[in-house]
């Protein structure tokens, strides 16, 4: 992988871990997404 791609899918993990992190336990639960899953979800975003 090149450096820019790992750059933008580091770049892209972040952001979901970030905005996912943002909602609260409910919004979450209406997502179906449980608060420990967020970094599993936001790996499956790349």
């Amino acid at each position: 992988m090149n450096p820019i791609r790992a750059f933008r899918n580091w770049r892209m993990y972040n952001e979901t871990v970030r905005e996912l992190n943002k909602l609260n336990a409910r919004q979450l639960n209406d997502l179906g997404i449980n608060r420990a899953d967020i970094e599993r979800i936001a790996r499956k975003a790349l």
